[in-house]
C-alpha cells in the first residue's frame, strides 16, 4: 500500500453505487452531489428530475438503465461515482463497471434488507475483489430493522459486516446517527435539507447500544493496527485515527466491511457515507498493480499506477451520443494520455488519435486537456474502439483480461414500419448492439426475418423506445421468445475433401476432425467451445491451422437441429491433406465446415433451453401456491428461508419459456403482494417433449 499521501492519485476514490431495484442508489448520488457542492438543488428520482438519470425511460420508469458517471470533490478527495442500474435486465452494466473500479458502495433497504439482485451484484464484487462499504438506507420506513439487516448481510453475503454508526431513534423517529469511532452523535437539521449537522453526546438510553456496537467494531478491526491494539489490550484510551486507520487497512484488502445507516430521502446520514468515502476505500495506488498478460507468452504483467510509466488502459463502456457520436468511456490503469495524441489498440492491432477526452458528467460533459492513470473518461473520435479493447502507447505487449458478460436468453422479431425505415432500422440496431454487450442482431436463416435478443423483456422494451425515441424509427415487434442453443451428447468423427476446379485452377483440401462433447473440467472454465489440432505440419501446413479453426467454429453458429448456436463441443483435427500446387485457405475452409456440419448431425446434437433463477418473496400464506405453481412450471426449488416476520423466501430453478407473463401469474397468486426476481443462470439440455415440441414450432416437424 502507498504511502505517497501528496501524490494526486492518492485523493481519487474510484466508486460504484450497487443494489437492488428501489433500495435508493440514485436518489443517495444525488444527496451526494447536493452535499459535495456539485448540485445546488436536489433531484427527486420519483419526480423524474434526478440527475444521474437522464434517458427519458429512466426518468418515467424511476430506475437506472445505464450507468451514469459524475465527480465531486469532498474533503480533497476527487470522488468519481458510477451509479448502476439495480435490474437485472441491465447487469451488463454492473458488471463492466465493477471491472473498472477499485471500491463500491453497496446500498441496501432498512425494510427489505438483502434483496435478490443485491445478492448478485454483491457476488460480482467478489468477482474482481473489489472492496466495498454497506450503506443502510430508508431507516425512516416502517418496518426499518438496521441490526436485522445486518444480519442478513452476514449470513447471505459477508460475516466480516460490522456498524461503524448506529441510528438515533426508529421509523418516524430516526433523526440522526451515533459514530461508533468518536463516540459522538450527529443530528441533522431538517431546515436546511440536513447540510447542518450538530454534534451531541449520546443519547442516554442509546449508550448501552452503542458500547455494544462499537466493542463488536473494536473487536473485528484492532489487529490491523499495532497502536489500536496495544491501547485495546491494555485498556488504554484510543484515538479516532487509530481505529480509522485500522478500519480503511482491512477494508481495502477484503478482511472488512464497514456498515453505515442513514435515510437519503429524509437528508440523513450522508454526509459521513461521504466521510466514509474517502476514508476507507482506496485511492488507485491503494490497490495492488492491475494485472494484464503478454499475449505471446500469456505470462502475467503487472500494470503500476503511475502517470509517468507506460500507457495501458482499458475501454469498459461504449455510448453513441447525439451530439458527438460514439463515446468511448476508459479507465486508464498505467501512463497518461494528452488529447490529440495516438494510441494503439492492443485487441485489433489499429492505430487511433482521440480528438477529444470528456470528464463525462451523467450527459453532461466537461472537456479535459490529458487523462491520467487511476482517472475515467470518454474518448471522442475513435471508429475502432470497442468495450474491452486495452490501449497502450504499442511500446509493450500487454493485453487486460476481458469482461464476462451473460448470454442473451430473450428474442423478438423486428422490422420497420415502413420501407422508408429499412436502412435506418438496420444502422440503429448496429449502434445499440455496438453499445451493449448483452444485445444481439441476428438474422433468422429459414425465415430471413432480422431477430434482437437481450436479458429480459424490459431490455428489449427499452431497445425498442431507443429506436423510436432516439433514432426516430418506428418498428413493427413480434412476441417474445426463447434463445434456444444446441450441444452434442456423443462423439462423432468426420471426414471431407473438397476439390474442384475454380476459374481454370485447381483447389483441394481435405479434412478429418472429431466433435466430442466438453469434459466437466472444460465446462468448469467457462469454455463455450474449444478447438486443438494434433495435425503434423507435413500433412497440413501451419499457415492453413488458423484459417481452419476459424471455419470450425463459424460452423457452430448454425446448429443442426434448429440453426441456433452450438455450444459446449470439443473440436479436434485429426489427420488431413493438402496438394502443395492446388491446396489454399478458402479448400481447407469450405473442407472445414463440411466435415463440422457432418459430424454434429452424427453426434446426437440436442437442444438446450436457459434456465433462470427465480427468486419470489411473499407473504406466508400465499407461499404454498407459490410453490406448487413453480413445480408447476418444470422448477426445481433449491431454497426456502424465512425473509423477516411476516415473508418467505423461495428461490428456484426454472425453465424461462415457463415464465413469459410470470408478473401477472405472482399477482393473481399473491392478491399483489409477493415481489419477485429472475436471473440467467445457465443453460440445460431440455426434456425430450421440450425438444419436439420446439421443433415442431420451428421446423414444422419433430
Amino acid at each position: 500500500m502507498s504511502s505517497d499521501a501528496d501524490s494526486p492519485l492518492q485523493r481519487i476514490r474510484n466508486i460504484g453505487i450497487m443494489a437492488h431495484i428501489d433500495a435508493g442508489k440514485t436518489t443517495t448520488t444525488e444527496r451526494i452531489l447536493y452535499y459535495a457542492g456539485f448540485l445546488h438543488k436536489m433531484g427527486e428520482v420519483h419526480d423524474g428530475n434526478a440527475f444521474t438519470d437522464w434517458m427519458d425511460q429512466e426518468r418515467e420508469r424511476g430506475i437506472t438503465i445505464t450507468s451514469a458517471t459524475v465527480a465531486c470533490i469532498w474533503n480533497d478527495k476527487q470522488i468519481n461515482i458510477i451509479d448502476t442500474p439495480g435490474h437485472v435486465d441491465f447487469t451488463a452494466e454492473v458488471e463492466r463497471c465493477l471491472r473498472v473500479l477499485d471500491g463500491a458502495v453497496g446500498v441496501f433497504c432498512g425494510v427489505a434488507g438483502v434483496e435478490p439482485q443485491s445478492e448478485t451484484v454483491w457476488h460480482q464484487a467478489d468477482r474482481y475483489k473489489v472492496p466495498r462499504i454497506v450503506y443502510i438506507n430508508k431507516l425512516d420506513r416502517i418496518g426499518a430493522d438496521y441490526e436485522r439487516v445486518v444480519q442478513m448481510i452476514n449470513e447471505r453475503l459477508s460475516s466480516k459486516a460490522k456498524l461503524v454508526n448506529i441510528p438515533i431513534g426508529r421509523e418516524d423517529s430516526f433523526n440522526g446517527v451515533i459514530d461508533l469511532i468518536t463516540m459522538k452523535a450527529w443530528t441533522f437539521d431538517p431546515l436546511t435539507l440536513g447540510s447542518e449537522l450538530h454534534l451531541e453526546d449520546i443519547p442516554a438510553e442509546l449508550a448501552d447500544t452503542a458500547a455494544k456496537h462499537r466493542e463488536a467494531l473494536l473487536e473485528s478491526v484492532a489487529e490491523y493496527d499495532d497502536q489500536l491494539i496495544n491501547a485495546y489490550l491494555e485498556g488504554q484510551e484510543i484515538k479516532p485515527e487509530w481505529i480509522r486507520r485500522a478500519i480503511r487497512k482491512a477494508t481495502i484488502s477484503n478482511q472488512f466491511i464497514p456498515v453505515l445507516c442513514g435515510s437519503s430521502l429524509k437528508n440523513k446520514g450522508v454526509q459521513l457515507l461521504l466521510d466514509a468515502i474517502c476514508d476507507f476505500l482506496p485511492s488507485p495506488l491503494d490497490m495492488p498493480p492491475h494485472q494484464g498478460f503478454d499475449p505471446q507468452t500469456n505470462d502475467p504483467v503487472p500494470v503500476e499506477p503511475d502517470p509517468n510509466a507506460p500507457l495501458v488502459g482499458l475501454a469498459f463502456k461504449v455510448q453513441i451520443d447525439k451530439y458527438v457520436g460514439k463515446l468511448v468511456y476508459v479507465r486508464l490503469y498505467s501512463g497518461t494520455l494528452k488529447k490529440g495524441a495516438s494510441f494503439y489498440n492492443q485487441n485489433n492491432g489499429k492505430k487511433e488519435r482521440v480528438a477529444r477526452i470528456l470528464q463525462m458528467m451523467s450527459n453532461r460533459k466537461n472537456d479535459l486537456q490529458e487523462l491520467h492513470a487511476g482517472d475515467i473518461g470518454a474518448f471522442v473520435g475513435c471508429r475502432f474502439l470497442s468495450t474491452g479493447d486495452t490501449i497502450t502507447d504499442g511500446s509493450h505487449d500487454i493485453l487486460l483480461s476481458k469482461m464476462h458478460f451473460p448470454d442473451s436468453v430473450i428474442s423478438i422479431a423486428i422490422e420497420p414500419k415502413t420501407k422508408a425505415d429499412e436502412e435506418s432500422l438496420k444502422e440503429a440496431l448496429q449502434r445499440l448492439e455496438e453499445e451493449d454487450p448483452t444485445f444481439k442482431v441476428h438474422t433468422d436463416k429459414d425465415s430471413g426475418q432480422t431477430l434482437i435478443s437481450g436479458m429480459g423483456e424490459l431490455h428489449l422494451e427499452v431497445i425498442v423506445d431507443r429506436l423510436r425515441r432516439e433514432f426516430n424509427v418506428a418498428a413493427n415487434v413480434g412476441n417474445p421468445q426463447v434463445s434456444y442453443k444446441e450441444t452434442i451428447t456423443q462423439s462423432a468423427v468426420s471426414e471431407e475433401t473438397f476439390q474442384r476446379d475454380m476459374n481454370g485452377k485447381g483447389s483441394y483440401a481435405r479434412v478429418k476432425l472429431r466433435v466430442s462433447p466438453l469434459s466437466p473440467e472444460e465446462l468448469s472454465k467457462e469454455r463455450k467451445n474449444i478447438f486443438v489440432s494434433s495435425v503434423s505440419p507435413e500433412k497440413i501446413p501451419s499457415e492453413y491451422i488458423k484459417p481452419i479453426e476459424e471455419a470450425a467454429l463459424n460452423a457452430l453458429n448454425d446448429g443442426p437441429l434448429i440453426n441456433a448456436n452450438v455450444e459446449r463441443v470439443r473440436l479436434e483435427l485429426i489427420d488431413g491433406d493438402h496438394n502443395p500446387v492446388d491446396s489454399n485457405e478458402l479448400a481447407f475452409r469450405i473442407a472445414t465446415s463440411m466435415a463440422v456440419n457432418k459430424a454434429l448431425r452424427e453426434a446426437s446434437p440436442v437442444i438446450m433451453e436457459p434456465l433462470m433463477l427465480l427468486t419470489v418473496i411473499a407473504p406466508e400464506e400465499f407461499v404454498g401456491d407459490v410453490i406448487a405453481d413453480i413445480n408447476a412450471k418444470r422448477g426445481k426449488i433449491s431454497v426456502m428461508r424465512r425473509h423477516n416476520e411476516y415473508q418467505q423466501e423461495v428461490v428456484a430453478d426454472v425453465p424461462l419459456s415457463e415464465l413469459f407473463g410470470y408478473a401477472t401469474r405472482i399477482r393473481s397468486l399473491s392478491q399483489g403482494r409477493a415481489i419477485y426476481s429472475l436471473e440467467f443462470k445457465t443453460y440445460e439440455i431440455s426434456p425430450a417433449q421440450v425438444q419436439t415440441a420446439v421443433l415442431r414450432r420451428i421446423r414444422g416437424y419433430a
